[in-house]
């Protein structure tokens, strides 16, 4: 292993996904949080993750398991899967996997420190500026935004040349793969330190050759959501016959708002919040009309799947 000690700052649907997968994998996890309340938010993600995990290895443990839309390659290798050995990896994970408020505290000596916090750049900036002062010299830094380039933060890290992107799939156990970018100042050096680290985790890495809003995976998925949301804004259908209409016409296990669901709402709502201030861009999106039902949603707390509501209710 590159590095030991991972600090996951943000606990939100992907940063405890990211947390408990390098925690599965043998590392020493930590993940920051800003207040009492984000705890609360953040413990159940965890328990949820949890039970995924075990439930998916149950399922893996089976005459269909190795069947690959069941078996999660982030879990085990096919050919030399142990469900008791998983499990085991699992209850530690749980176990081990820290909790801190004190960002001083959480980083303290972090080989690695991965940002996956909101899509929000001014929140992104000051963090940034917070972190710098308080890492040891050989902390690299990673963001795993959704759709902003590392350029625009690099500067803010004190540490252009160790920054550079980490960006995952969610349900990161079953869509095992972690996309990597650098920015004009990375050293290759650490960008081979992260492509390793995405290796150990048990990600395939997918390297970049340079810089892109929204990397491989969102370039694609982005738009192909800003699509269905349009069609449910502008009242010409709702979500479930979209997504029906999605599943059934190209076999694919999920339509557009059950991932929207996974991703969350927040994460979507900020999205689409920054494309309407992307100067000059240009797309055949209501994104005002978009922004402002999502945000009904969001206000009747339907904030997705871990919410257990979201566009889909998942209570039942």
């Amino acid at each position: 292993m590159s590095f030991k000690k991972i600090v996951v700052a943000g606990g939100g649907v992907l940063g405890s996904q990211i947390a408990f997968q390098a925690a599965y994998c043998g590392f020493d996890v930590t993940i920051w949080l800003r207040s009492k309340g984000s705890i609360t938010r953040t413990q159940p993600k965890i328990d949820a993750i949890k039970k995924d995990y075990l439930e998916t290895i149950a399922k893996m443990d089976t005459k269909e398991g190795k069947n690959p839309a069941i078996f999660a390659r982030g879990i085990a290798d096919v050919d030399t899967f142990d469900a008791k050995a998983c499990i085991a990896k699992v209850e530690a994970a749980y176990k081990n996997l820290k909790l801190e408020l004190d960002l001083k505290k959480a980083v303290a000596d972090a080989d690695l420190v991965i940002e996956s916090m909101a899509e929000d750049v001014e929140a992104k900036k000051e963090f940034y500026k917070t972190l710098a002062p308080l890492l040891a010299s050989k902390t690299v830094i990673v963001t795993n935004s959704s759709t902003m380039l590392p350029s625009k933060f690099a500067k803010f890290t004190g540490r252009p040349n160790m920054y550079l992107s980490l960006h995952f799939a969610n349900e990161i156990w079953k869509n095992n793969t972690a996309e990597i970018m650098g920015q004009a100042k990375t050293e290759k050096k650490y960008f081979d330190q992260v492509v390793q680290f995405a290796t150990d985790i048990r990600m395939i890495p997918l390297q970049l050759h340079k810089e892109k809003n929204g990397y491989i995976l969102n370039s694609m998925l982005v738009p192909f959501l800003f699509s269905a949301l349009d069609l449910w804004a502008t009242d010409v259908s709702d979500p479930e016959t979209i997504d029906k209409t999605w599943v059934m016409g190209t076999g694919a296990p999920k339509g557009p708002f059950a991932i929207c669901d996974v991703v969350g709402l927040t994460t979507v709502y900020n999205i689409v919040l920054m494309y309407t201030k992307i100067p000059g861009f240009i797309a055949p999106y209501h994104f005002k009309a978009i922004a402002k039902k999502v945000k009904e949603y969001i206000d009747q707390g339907r904030l997705g799947k871990s919410a257990g509501i979201g566009f889909y209710n998942y209570k039942k």
